[in-house]
């Protein structure tokens, strides 16, 4: 059996169509096509029906998924057993989202390089899809990305940055103690946002107001945020990280918002299976350390 044609099933079904499976495996569709014929052929079964460019998983394909999982994740440690890298590294390389390489990597970097002093580190720096599209490829070694799972990679939870209201110093809402959700969509707003699903649950909390919220400006920058906020042209949801700083400095104010408790942004830990598990281990250890000792941010579970 061809494990490369078990790799094109699992992605189909992980990526929800053979095109999209086809670009996570950079390869052309009619050579995923190709390979999931040539599965059917050797399991004697029909693995997905296929109307047009839809492709909708069989009840086989459903009980052999579980199976052809278990099949790639033991090629990929067998194979990592088989090229084991020494334990002292090199060089590690580390793509990470703005944010991480903003407000994690500075504190991070310090500790990490007293437990692997030995090591040089290169970071690249972008956006999730990025990120995960190289570590897959092998341009970076492990990566900090928002939630993701991929049957490739080991993902694994570093920390929940909750999302909370800040206000200018001075603003009549740091005296307010419970401002109503109408009030808060009464203000100008600078409004940040990354694209991920919690930041959906900010714009859901305004969804049962007659009028909409009062967004003047809208970007996907935190820090072209923050700082527009620090500059009293409206108040915004921030990231604790990002705000952070300011708050220590007296610059912003987390303002109570009901609506908006246990809204976060989780980041997650990424590599290849089994890959750097003494190096992923000794990070998500510092980073426990580091937001034990930060009270404005969760503790990593």
């Amino acid at each position: 059996m061809n494990i490369e044609n078990i790799e094109a099933f699992v992605y189909v079904i992980h990526c929800g169509s053979f095109n999209k499976a086809a670009e996570a495996l950079y390869l052309s569709q009619p050579s995923v096509t190709a390979r999931i014929k040539s599965l059917e052929q050797e399991l004697d079964c029909r693995l997905f029906d296929r109307q047009g460019k839809q492709a909708q998983v069989t009840e086989d394909g459903k009980r052999f998924l579980p199976y052809a999982q278990q099949l790639l994740m033991i090629y990929q440690k067998g194979k990592l057993h088989l090229n084991q890298k020494k334990s002292e590294l090199s060089e590690l390389r580390i793509g990470c989202t703005v944010s991480v390489s903003n407000y994690i990597i500075p504190e991070l970097l310090p500790r990490l390089k007293e437990r692997f002093p030995e090591t040089h580190y290169k970071f690249t720096t972008g956006t999730t899809d990025e990120i995960v599209s190289k570590v897959l490829s092998r341009e970076v070694d492990i990566g900090f990305v928002r939630n993701i799972s991929h049957p490739n990679l080991q993902s694994t939870k570093f920390y929940e940055d909750p999302i909370r209201l800040y206000a200018y110093d001075g603003h009549p809402f740091i005296h307010n103690h419970n401002p109503t959700i109408e009030e808060v969509a009464e203000q100008p707003l600078v409004f940040f946002e990354c694209g991920s699903m919690d930041w959906l649950r900010i714009h859901r909390i305004f969804e049962h107001l007659e009028k909409s919220p009062n967004i003047r400006i809208h970007t996907d920058n935190s820090e072209m945020a923050k700082k527009l906020v620090i500059r009293k042209t409206g108040i915004g949801f921030l990231p604790g990280l990002c705000a952070q700083q300011e708050v220590r400095e007296g610059k912003l104010h987390a303002i109570s918002v009901p609506e908006a408790d246990g809204i976060s942004l989780q980041t997650n830990l990424i590599a290849q299976h089994g890959e750097f598990a003494e190096i992923i281990t000794e990070i998500i250890d510092i980073g426990r350390s580091l937001f034990e000792a930060k009270p404005s941010l969760s503790a990593i579970s």
